[in-house]
């Protein structure tokens, strides 16, 4: 399979699905598992953004990777009616050793589905808005991958061992953001391939993908951009919260 030949599927008329990712260990918040705790509006994290994406009416199945063993726990984490609801069905699986192979199992699982574009989101983002997640899916349609992206109000730099390496531009540097969305056939083979890549024993694994937009631009091309949301943080520390 060359760079621009995908898998070919027995299509189905599911318009969209969704992937959230809930299967990191939180270890910047202390142990503590950040989508499972409670915000001010009296759900929790996960549920959230679970409840987010089951107000989009072209979402059919919301997939959600956890951390093995912890189904039950994620579970608990959700509201009767939302694990109980037949459209969008919410489902589990296990995650992976790091988030993108954690996605890749979720998508390897959603195959069985075939729906035509995917959102990719993080777990710990439960501000995400039913506007942004439906302007994604829009932008997705025309483009076949588009982030939302924020940007930068500060100047950034790169930098190594104490030192700047880079002077970067900030008038075209951003802030990537969840949902990311992509045509479901081509970011599987993306992540295929990310897989095979991220195997080879010289390489650490995972070290040289960050997120789905940049196994996309390796594998299959462009990436669209929208505009992010600022209330559409992630929870990364304790206070955040």
């Amino acid at each position: 399979m060359n760079r621009w030949s995908f898998p070919v599927w027995n299509w189905t008329d599911m318009e969209a699905a969704a992937v959230i990712c809930a299967a990191g260990a939180s270890s910047r918040m202390g142990g503590v598992k950040k989508e499972y705790q409670m915000l001010k509006s009296g759900v929790t994290v996960l549920d959230s953004a679970v409840r987010a994406f089951s107000a989009v009416p072209q979402i059919e199945i919301i997939v959600i990777a956890v951390r093995a063993g912890s189904r039950e726990s994620a579970r608990a984490a959700l509201a009767p009616e939302t694990l109980s609801a037949q459209k969008p069905k919410v489902l589990f699986v296990d995650g992976g050793e790091s988030r993108r192979a954690s996605v890749f199992n979720a998508l390897s699982f959603l195959s069985q589905y075939a729906p035509c574009y995917v959102l990719i989101h993080d777990g710990a983002r439960p501000w995400v808005t039913v506007n942004l997640i439906n302007n994604a899916l829009e932008s997705a349609k025309k483009h076949g991958a588009v982030i939302p992206l924020l940007p930068l109000s500060d100047t950034p730099k790169e930098y190594s061992a104490d030192f700047i390496t880079k002077h970067l531009k900030r008038a075209n540097t951003g802030i990537a953001q969840t949902p990311q969305v992509f045509k479901f056939p081509e970011i599987l083979y993306a992540h295929q391939k990310a897989a095979e890549a991220t195997g080879v024993p010289a390489k650490a694994a995972d070290e040289d993908f960050t997120d789905d937009a940049e196994i996309w631009g390796r594998f299959c091309g462009s990436v669209a951009v929208i505009p992010g949301e600022n209330e559409n943080r992630k929870i990364t520390f304790q206070g955040d919260i």
